[in-house]
């Protein structure tokens, strides 16, 4: 118990003391603190440390163990003091008040992962084909099964998600994105599904032409306010998720009411984009709300930026065999995937 007891007395004093070094001294006051209190003449740590453990070992039984248990340390030893050597008047809420040191915590930093990692024997022919403009599409129905499909330990599941709205159809995509003169973290993929307002300045390549199918894109300030917003600056950190509302004007279907969920994984960023209002051509209620929902995963690997898209709708048995809306669908997701290329582009042209 000596060595609890020296070590309590050595905290003690090292707490009494420590407001002293909270403000300023002057000449006097140095030399004062260094006549009163010395490390090297007043107590030696390590000194006390060996005295004591000597003392220790020639009390213990031959074959005992010397060993440090917190709880021991603690138990048997209580602080006490004299409330009336504290006075008030002196010892007041901003005379001695220290801060402490700001508090860094550095993210853990994550090995680059390579197709192959994410899905499983992804054969170099796949690989050339997802790099290509434009890259690996399926369309297929809620009782087929998807051709795409991740690793089970890779952490990226879009199928769950979007059959969780009971779609009719599907879609999934999956592009590789190459380099520039440099590699893209997660900063400047948020920065690039940010820039809302740049949706509208791409088209869709359709029969030799470029066809733009949006005429005007925006941000809006809630789902009942439904007034333009300016897209916020460029961003230097990551939120761990954000919800953000589109307003799209469709040469088609007119206003496009999007809700767009952003969350932050290990490896990538998920974007998704919901339909919170019915879609209409005309005045022909087409698609509810809730019932289009297409999600946007990408992560930068070894080949380049991954970008993997499962999109689904519902629509009713009497239109899908009239309208054949997976070209429609189609052609917006490629606009999508240019919107955030090209915002990717303007990342790495920022720096």
């Amino acid at each position: 118990m000596r060595l609890a007891r020296k070590a309590a007395f050595f905290m003690f004093l090292l707490f009494l003391v420590f407001p002293l070094f909270t403000e300023p001294l002057d000449d006097d006051d140095i030399f004062f603190f260094e006549e009163f209190f010395t490390f090297e003449e007043f107590f030696s740590f390590e000194q006390f440390l060996i005295d004591d453990l000597t003392q220790s070992e020639q009390e213990e039984e031959p074959g005992d163990e010397f060993f440090f248990d917190e709880d021991i340390f603690l138990a048997d030893d209580t602080f006490y003091y004299d409330d009336d050597i504290f006075d008030d008047d002196i010892f007041d809420d901003d005379t001695y008040l220290s801060e402490a040191p700001t508090l860094i915590v550095e993210a853990p930093v994550f090995e680059m992962r390579s197709v192959n990692d994410i899905f499983q024997n992804f054969s170099p022919w796949l690989i050339t084909a997802a790099s290509n403009q434009d890259g690996l599409r399926h369309f297929f129905s809620s009782d087929e099964l998807p051709m795409l499909i991740p690793n089970p330990d890779s952490g990226i599941d879009l199928y769950s998600r979007v059959m969780e709205k009971n779609p009719s159809h599907l879609i999934e995509a999956l592009f590789i994105f190459p380099y520039g003169e440099r590699e893209f973290d997660l900063v400047d993929i948020y920065n690039a599904v940010g820039r809302i307002e740049n949706i509208k300045d791409h088209s869709a390549f359709v029969n030799g032409r470029n066809l733009y199918v949006f005429t005007e894109s925006s941000r809006i300030e809630s789902s009942r306010n439904r007034r333009d917003i300016p897209d916020p600056k460029p961003a230097d950190t990551l939120p761990f998720s954000e919800t953000m509302y589109l307003r799209l004007r469709e040469t088609t279907f007119g206003n496009l009411y999007l809700r767009g969920d952003i969350s932050i994984s290990l490896h990538g960023i998920s974007y998704s984009m919901t339909n919170f209002t019915d879609i209409r051509y005309f005045l022909i209620p087409l698609m509810r709300a809730e019932r289009f929902t297409t999600i946007i995963y990408l992560e930068p690997v070894l080949e380049g930026l991954l970008i993997y898209c499962k999109s689904g709708f519902f629509i009713p048995g009497f239109i899908a065999d009239r309208v054949n809306l997976n070209p429609n669908i189609n052609r917006r997701i490629e606009i999508f995937i240019k919107w955030i290329t090209d915002g990717l582009r303007l990342q790495e042209n920022s720096l």
